[in-house]
């Protein structure tokens, strides 16, 4: 037996062995595929160089990267090349100049688990064109940034100052306040309602967002979507989300079966989905359609993951930043009363007379760098840049995070300032380059407003506040 078990042994050492070095000479070949691409960091076989950078500040090293090597550099994920775009003129050359040459989405496995490939976020060619097209004109009917929209966030907002009114001063977590008030939102454009707060099958959907989001900006999610095939062997929260994003789907796909032949005004739909039924009416006997159920679901969760985790923390980061700097506050709610008074709700028709308050939002969202890194793109055929060959297939991450940091490009970047939108004459000012509240709990000067998550989107802080009305 012994015997048997050394043999065993011995015979499994050299299959992993062999094994191994298949690898590692696939792996060197693949690399030497690639001798024209710009330049970047020495890989180590098999790994590439995932051990170089810290999965939550991924960013952070590409941005050391760009410093080092130039605008467009080239680092290796395991065996598959990723070519890094930094700086406002790398970036509009690639993106705006060679749009359709960069103009392909990258499938990552994370993402393809909660769209299946349908939708408009990991999508190529005429699926995304028709997609996009479809959701913009749609949202455009329904007043995308007119009225019956601008109504809707109206309610959710009075509905959020009531509930944050509901504390008498004391301190609070606004986080999941926030979150509801936004989702709401998304929900009576796809929907056609609201939910109130506590319906479990609202806490469903909002935990699940939260938890895809996290798991996408978490070093286990890097590697599952390096090594989805290995990393699904193993236990773990991802599993546990899989599962979330089925029943999401499941309760997204009872809701378009619903309206199915129950559209009560074919010229008047009442939602996002009615609209998108009644198109999948008019293109049923077309079979190269893409109005099916699987992309309608698909963009339900776009627009969720999209739309109410950027927000809310968007949001939430501008209360931390107001709490930080009360200067600021002040002068934001005194131009608010000066525009619009206390005796109704601002509008967008506003938004001109509130050249200060405008600069400060677009500040938050700068000096936050919401998502240091866009949606990674995927070369559509073989490109020449910079003297560099990028092939076809080449994932290309475009580093915003180098813009909206760049000295050259603002007065203040590592400063959270709103006279980086500000002209001579106090007037907001649009950059190219641009890709009220209560008391804090703590001294402003000890407010860490450093957004955590970073890698593919950047979260607040957890914190609380206190809500004060004023007089």
């Amino acid at each position: 037996m012994d015997i048997f078990l050394a043999l065993k042994t011995n015979v499994l050492s050299i299959v992993m062995a062999v094994l191994f070095l298949l690898l590692l000479w696939k792996s060197r070949g693949k690399q030497s595929n690639f001798k024209h691409l710009p330049p970047g960091p020495r890989p180590l076989p098999l790994v590439g160089n995932i051990f170089q950078f810290d999965g939550k500040q991924a960013y952070k090293y590409y941005l050391e990267l760009s410093e080092k090597y130039g605008s467009v550099v080239t680092i290796w994920l395991s065996t598959t090349p990723v070519v890094i775009i930094s700086g406002y003129q790398a970036l509009k050359d690639t993106m705006i100049g060679l749009s359709e040459e960069f103009s392909g989405r990258l499938n990552y496995p994370m993402i393809m688990k909660a769209t299946l490939g349908y939708g408009v976020l990991s999508t190529n060619g005429h699926r995304w064109r028709e997609m996009r097209r479809f959701s913009l004109m749609t949202l455009k009917n329904f007043g995308m940034g007119r009225r019956s929209i601008e109504d809707k966030v109206q309610d959710e907002a009075k509905n959020l100052v009531k509930m944050m009114n509901k504390y008498k001063g004391l301190a609070f977590n606004p986080a999941d306040m926030v979150s509801n008030a936004v989702a709401n939102v998304i929900c009576s454009i796809v929907f056609g309602h609201r939910f109130e707060f506590e319906d479990p099958q609202f806490k469903f959907l909002l935990r699940t967002v939260n938890n895809y989001f996290i798991m996408l900006s978490s070093p286990l999610g890097q590697i599952y979507n390096i090594f989805p095939r290995l990393v699904s062997l193993f236990p773990g929260k991802h599993h546990e989300l899989f599962r979330d994003l089925k029943k999401a789907r499941e309760y997204c796909i009872s809701e378009t079966k619903a309206r199915i032949n129950n559209v009560e005004d074919a010229s008047c739909p009442k939602d996002f989905i009615e609209a998108f039924v009644l198109k999948m009416e008019e293109e049923k006997n077309n079979p190269d359609t893409e109005y099916n159920v699987e992309n309608i679901v698909s963009l339900i969760w776009n627009f969720f993951s999209a739309g109410t985790e950027t927000t809310s923390s968007t949001i939430r980061q501008a209360l931390l930043l107001m709490m930080k700097h009360p200067d600021i506050q002040e002068r934001v709610q005194r131009e608010i009363d000066g525009v619009v008074g206390q005796a109704r709700w601002p509008s967008i028709e506003d938004r001109h007379n509130l050249q200060y308050t405008d600069s400060v939002l677009h500040e938050v969202q700068r000096y936050m760098d919401l998502t240091p890194i866009a949606v990674p793109h995927q070369m559509m055929c073989d490109t020449k840049y910079n003297g560099y060959v990028i092939p076809k297939g080449t994932v290309v991450y475009p580093l915003l995070s180098s813009v909206l940091s760049d000295p050259k490009l603002w007065k203040n970047p590592s400063s959270f300032d709103p006279e980086n939108f500000l002209d001579e004459n106090e007037r907001f000012k649009k950059n190219d380059a641009f890709v009220a509240f209560g008391m804090a709990t703590v001294p402003p000067e000890e407010l860490d407003t450093t957004p955590t998550n970073c890698s593919f989107g950047r979260m607040p802080r957890i914190y609380e506040c206190h809500a004060i009305p004023r007089t």
